[in-house]
């Protein structure tokens, strides 16, 4: 009972997590209007690869480290370079008419579909780059790992597991969803959609870069 209340626990926080806009949700919707339903997975999978080191270096100890005010407006400043690096080359492409919508399983002709790799890298780059992801984990995350490894492998395992399942169910509704409504998209409307997103990551980009600039982070 005890392992199924905290997979369950860490499956709600999740989610509660994953629902709030961020730069992961922002991408999955670009990357989905690509590649179809098949982008939440893949970039899920990128985030769950970062998420697990992250949750291993807080088993050997490291979450003083990510809790120092440095470390969190480093990586606040570096994510938002990151963030607006992105989110310029999304504007760039939609307006210069570079990125198409892509309507069926295999692409068109002018448009190269991104290699599989790179979702997936994507999926943790967009993650690190957000500071608030780390910070999280530096604290809330590490609060429940910490409960979690008192039941042992199995307790560390079942709070992973319920805490990704999250993640992979929202993104992958949010990826099968737009998807399912490519057909009804117009190739202008997805560059504006493109635009748009390409904006929101940098308004986070400069949010971020301010908010490490002004000092420590708070969750």
């Amino acid at each position: 009972m005890e392992l199924f209340a905290l997979f369950s626990t860490a499956f709600l926080v999740g989610l509660s997590g994953a629902l709030m806009p961020g730069p992961l949700l922002t991408v999955t919707v670009e990357e989905s209007t690509r590649r179809g339903s098949g982008a939440g997975p893949l970039l899920v999978l990128g985030h769950g690869i970062l998420e697990l080191m992250v949750v291993i270096l807080l088993l050997f100890g490291l979450g003083g480290f990510l809790t120092h005010p440095g470390v969190g407006r480093l990586v606040a400043v570096v994510g938002g370079v990151v963030l607006i690096w992105m989110g310029q080359g999304m504007i760039k492409g939609a307006r210069a008419g570079e990125v198409q919508l892509q309507l069926t399983g295999d692409a068109p002709a002018n448009l190269t579909v991104r290699p599989v790799w790179r979702a997936v890298a994507t999926g943790g780059v967009i993650s690190l780059a957000n500071p608030y992801w780390l910070l999280w984990w530096a604290t809330i995350g590490a609060a429940f790992l910490t409960q979690a490894a008192r039941l042992g492998a199995a307790g560390v395992v079942s709070f992973f597991s319920g805490h990704i399942l999250s993640d992979l169910g929202w993104y992958s509704l949010v990826a099968a969803g737009v998807a399912a409504g490519r057909r009804f998209i117009s190739q202008r409307f997805y560059r504006y959609l493109i635009m748009a997103c390409g904006i929101f990551l940098l308004v986070l980009g400069f949010l971020f870069i301010l908010a490490g600039y002004r000092g420590p982070l708070s969750v």
